[in-house]
């Protein structure tokens, strides 16, 4: 599927209009409203951009944003493919790309960190510009190839993790598969830590692309370090069913973390228990995270491995 993407020359209104939709913003979300911030590439001076405002507000709780924003022209989009992002559009006189983060998500200090770096750097900003300029004479960038984005935002992302980089990003944060990095990185932990040792292909590559399925990637700054399978049940139930973290990273409080990022995604979602079959080597982890001993209970019927210990958790 292709689709028109316009980018245009550095417009000076652009701030303007990002200080009005601030004001809207903030009477509209009232005492929710923590901060707003002008983020993306119209947020930096001299650097051509798509025309559309990108804003951050932060918030004290997402779900309750919804609802009034909606009711002041704004579109709610869902996450898009960062767990627990609440995304809205907005087409007006100018259009607005709105991210609403609950404080302390990492999307936030990311954006803000990748965005102070080229205002900084006018020549890390440039080359940003002939990045843009250069993907766009290629046809092939205006193409959705099994994503939601188009070619055009995939390719910028070698630049964006190298800026990123170069800033000192180094959160923990949690990214649906996207990319073929995402699910590279997807596939190399199922082979490596799951499949490969027993000797046999992974036979559930058909979850990549299925509603019920959820592939999440943890990465920590730029780098892709683990890997979660999620299984969406029906009675508001889901299940763990891979998680791995890059053995070099192990036994350092990440695989907790990490965890917990998964829970707190879940029961945004609606999740009101969350289960897992955990080999023996792994129960540690889930029993120190509130796990009990739980019927697994899969309503797909798929036989459970003896050796396995079947836990859950009441989110």
């Amino acid at each position: 599927m292709k689709k028109k993407i316009e980018v245009v020359p550095y417009n000076p209104t652009w701030s303007k209009a990002f200080e009005e939709e601030t004001s809207l913003l903030k009477q509209v979300l009232g005492d929710n409203c923590l901060a707003v911030h002008h983020v993306g590439s119209t947020s930096v001076p001299a650097l051509s951009a798509k025309p559309k405002i990108d804003i951050i507000a932060v918030v004290k709780d997402g779900d309750v944003s919804i609802k009034p924003l909606e009711q002041h022209g704004y579109t709610y989009k869902g996450e898009w493919n960062i767990p627990c992002q609440y995304g809205f559009t907005k087409r007006s006189d100018y259009s607005v790309n709105l991210h609403v983060f609950e404080e302390n998500h990492a999307e936030i200090d990311l954006n803000l960190m990748f965005r102070d770096y080229l205002r900084s750097h006018p020549q890390t900003r440039d080359d940003y510009a002939r990045l843009k300029q250069d993907l766009l004479q290629d046809e092939t960038s205006f193409i959705r190839e099994n994503s939601r984005f188009p070619n055009y935002t995939l390719r910028k992302g070698d630049f964006i993790r190298d800026v990123l980089k170069k800033a000192g990003f180094n959160r923990l944060r949690i990214i649906k598969c996207n990319d073929q990095i995402e699910w590279g990185a997807a596939q190399y932990f199922r082979d490596t830590y799951f499949f490969g040792p027993h000797g046999i292909d992974d036979p559930y590559t058909w979850t990549f692309n299925h509603e019920e399925h959820g592939h999440v990637v943890l990465y920590q700054g730029t780098e892709i370090i683990g890997y979660a399978h999620i299984q969406f049940w029906q009675e508001s139930r889901a299940a763990i069913r891979i998680i791995a973290v890059d053995e070099a990273y192990q036994n350092k409080g990440i695989g907790s973390h990490f965890l917990i990022l998964i829970e707190k995604w879940l029961k945004k979602l609606g999740i009101k228990s969350v289960h897992a079959e955990s080999r023996a080597t792994s129960l540690g982890l889930y029993l120190k995270n509130g796990y009990t001993e739980m019927p697994f209970a899969d309503p797909d019927g798929y036989e459970s491995d003896s050796h396995d210990i079947p836990v859950g958790k009441m989110l």
